[in-house]
């Protein structure tokens, strides 16, 4: 039974690796499709465009893995199926669960690896490409001025260039207008401009040469000068052309950035904060009700806005209080709400953790006896039922998670849904191949 097991994990192990990296890079050029504009243009380093792709890799590492398994599932089961390997298994004694248990056994480990994967580096990952991909759309474009355009690029200039040389990256009859004091106008025109940044990309150099300068004040018109020159330099603060890196923690971590740990603290304070407003709403809905029965003439809760009208009649400052029950119950039954939201976001992303992970030894239960009756193992079958029962499961995911943020099913079952649904109908298929 060993090398049974041994061969079916090696008719398993190739199309696991295949269906993981066909996920992942579909994902991937997305990614870099939607990430495009934010990256041409900016000079990035190859290191900082590769660790964007990597922190990027990780939530795509997730999602791929039960895939993969699922078209490991098919692939393998399929093959064994056409070569009546399984048929000889069975007539030997065996059964299809005997040669389903490797699978097995490496569904649930991929499962409790995926999970401790979800849990401990995912959230780090995550926020790691939210920080680069923050650094990379505050930096701005490197510089390119266009024949015979106004570029304003640069704050507080505006260049005009005739010609450009793009060979040398030399621009020619260049007129450059200085627009950073509000009182002083300063023009350079140079026959030849240069422009350069330090090493640090900080300071951004112009060398001109071949031209002269106008200087005029607004509150002085007759104080012009002008001033020749053969070689000029002109040195500016680079603000934007620099590629800073964000501090850690600077930026605050949402729930895919968090620990299951740090998520589940935030749900028992959120759930304290509910516990008030429940509270508030109770005591104002037994003030209402005692009001309108007539047992009590005026509320006990002083209002401020009431207190500060001390000079009207005893009449009017009873209609106004008792106005004030029902927006305070609007306002108690809207924090409420809100809290609720707030609660039902971050369980569902826990549950999440939990959930998705399982789907790699429920797709176990799913592919072997789908595998069976394709008859083949067919590469163009196994793809599609994979991608079939992939889409199944992502809408019950998130169609899960929209009822969960609208508070019509618990975040528990929205989460699992997917689980339950596929887990209950592989199960059922594995029985009857069986």
């Amino acid at each position: 039974m060993n090398k049974i097991n041994r061969y079916v994990l090696r008719a398993a192990f190739p199309p696991f690796c295949f269906g993981v990296a066909t996920v992942i890079f579909l994902f991937l050029m997305q990614f870099l499709m939607k990430m495009l504009p934010n990256l041409i243009g900016k000079g990035l380093e190859n290191i900082v465009i590769l660790q964007l792709i990597l922190y990027n890799v990780s939530w795509m590492l997730v999602l791929a893995v039960p895939i993969g398994v699922l078209f490991a599932s098919l692939v393998a089961f399929g093959n064994l199926s056409a070569s009546h390997e399984i048929t000889i298994v069975k007539a030997s004694g065996g059964s299809l669960i005997r040669m389903m248990r490797p699978m097995i056994l490496v569904g649930t480990i991929l499962f409790i690896l995926m999970f401790y994967y979800n849990d401990d580096i995912l959230p780090e990952t995550n926020y790691k490409a939210k920080t680069l991909t923050f650094d990379i759309q505050r930096k701005k474009t490197t510089l390119a001025i266009e024949e015979g355009q106004f570029s304003n690029e640069i704050d507080g200039y505006t260049i005009l260039a005739r010609e450009i040389d793009t060979t040398n990256n030399i621009l020619k009859s260049v007129t450059i207008y200085d627009n950073k004091q509000a009182n002083l106008n300063r023009t350079i025109s140079a026959e030849e401009c240069k422009i350069n940044f330090s090493n640090d990309m900080s300071k951004i150099i112009f060398d001109l040469k071949n031209g002269e300068v106008h200087i005029n004040r607004h509150d002085n018109l007759n104080d012009y000068r002008i001033a020749y020159f053969k070689e000029y330099k002109v040195i500016n603060n680079a603000t934007g052309f620099d590629f800073d890196r964000t501090s850690d923690n600077s930026l605050s971590r949402g729930d895919r950035e968090m620990h299951i740990a740090d998520m589940q603290k935030l749900v028992d304070e959120l759930q304290e904060r509910k516990a008030v407003h429940q509270e508030k709403l109770k005591q104002n809905l037994n003030s209402q009700l005692d009001y309108m029965l007539g047992t009590t003439s005026a509320p006990q809760k002083e209002n401020e806005l009431l207190t500060s009208k001390i000079n009207i009649d005893e009449n009017e400052i009873y209609t106004i209080s008792s106005n004030q029950f029902p927006q305070n119950i609007q306002n108690d039954h809207r924090n409420m709400q809100l809290t609720q939201q707030q609660i039902s976001a971050y369980e569902v992303e826990i549950y999440k953790k939990y959930a998705i992970p399982f789907a790699c030894l429920v797709f176990v239960f799913v592919g072997c006896p789908l595998g069976i009756k394709t008859k083949g193992g067919n590469f163009g079958i196994s793809a599609a039922i994979t991608l079939a029962f992939y889409i199944l499961y992502w809408a019950c995911l998130i169609g899960g998670e929209k009822l969960a943020d609208r508070g019509m099913v618990s975040p528990m079952f929205s989460m699992w849904l997917g689980n339950i649904v596929l887990g209950i109908a592989g199960i059922i298929m594995t029985i009857k191949e069986n």
